[in-house]
């Protein structure tokens, strides 16, 4: 646990470590200079055991091999919030999507392009109208249906760790998993947090080292989404990671990045996901259905980044 005095003298402390298959890094103001990482620690263990695909004994992955396994409060809550907005965004959130994303190999070692009928043969299985809780029980109507739910899972867990730094009195904290956050209050220097939006370059895998704009704001879950990191060259072509659950195919539009900010970290990142499948134009349009939700779009227009972003937060935003 790094000390850091804050400019009015106050105490922040950083803890560090990995979960989920990632990094975390969280910041937080404590008057009692408390050590939180066994507590974070200790709910990053239980929440794996639940919701981890890495964890062959967790109960996501129980669930994926049929086994008769109870859910619990996390994957419970998971999956609920899942299937809500599946439904907010016509299906382009999809938790069961997973056959897809082992097929394009992006879920496994080989990368190939499979071919129509073997991607139809998989679409069967995959839908949230296929999958439903009952008496703690995911019931089935196919066995072949997996789930994942690593495009949701990360932001859930930061909102599972601001809890409990707020019932233990810290008025600032600024939580990052994997690149989801949730912030509260003010930073050392006694201002929002600033938060840095990366140009979605191919050649720019490192997080934080060359942005295209910096987001200052508290109070909220953040999470973005972006095809410029994760894809991969077949026979000349770019295959990306975000895959179309209604096509089966990887997106092919010119959205590159979405960072979403909502009220919680597991509502932004799963609205991250939905929009860079959806594009920018339709999801422009669910933006000003859903005001809770605000979000930064990087196109790539002719060679160039060209942001957009929606007008609740033209204030907080600044070009790098």
């Amino acid at each position: 646990m790094n000390t850091v005095i804050a400019d009015n003298g106050t105490f922040y402390y950083n803890i560090q470590g990995r979960a989920e298959g990632t990094s975390y890094n969280i910041i937080y103001q404590d008057d009692e200079g408390r050590d939180f990482q066994p507590a974070i620690e200790g709910l990053f263990k239980a929440f794996e055991k639940s919701l981890s695909v890495y964890d062959e004994t967790s109960i996501i992955s129980r669930i994926n091999r049929n086994e008769d396994v109870e859910t619990d409060y996390f994957f419970e809550t998971v999956f609920n919030k899942a299937k809500e907005i599946s439904k907010l965004t016509e299906g382009t959130f999809d938790i069961s999507a997973e056959p897809l994303f082992r097929v394009w190999g992006f879920s496994s070692e080989g990368k190939n392009i499979p071919d129509q009928h073997r991607i139809e043969e998989l679409k069967q299985y995959i839908g949230m109208d296929k999958v439903k809780i009952t008496s703690n029980r995911l019931i089935k109507t196919n066995p072949n249906t997996i789930l994942n739910v690593n495009a949701i899972a990360k932001g859930y867990s930061a909102d599972l760790i601001a809890l409990i730094l707020e019932e233990s009195g810290c008025s600032s904290f600024l939580i990052e998993i994997g690149g989801e956050m949730r912030m509260k209050g003010v930073n050392t220097q006694g201002l929002a947090w600033r938060i840095g939006i990366d140009r979605p370059a191919d050649n720019n895998p490192i997080p934080g080292q060359d942005l295209q704009a910096i987001l200052q704001i508290s109070d909220k879950g953040i999470a973005t989404s972006g095809n410029y990191r994760q894809f991969y060259i077949e026979n000349g072509q770019k295959i990306a990671h975000t895959i179309n659950p209604a096509t089966g195919y990887p997106v092919k539009h010119n959205l590159l990045s979405v960072t979403v900010i909502a009220n919680d970290a597991i509502t932004a990142d799963a609205f991250a996901t939905a929009f860079l499948v959806a594009g920018l134009e339709k999801s422009l349009e669910w933006t000003k259905q859903f005001t809770e939700i605000e979000a930064i779009f990087i196109c790539d227009e002719n060679g160039e980044y060209k942001m957009y972003h929606t007008p609740g937060i033209e204030g907080n935003l600044t070009p790098a």
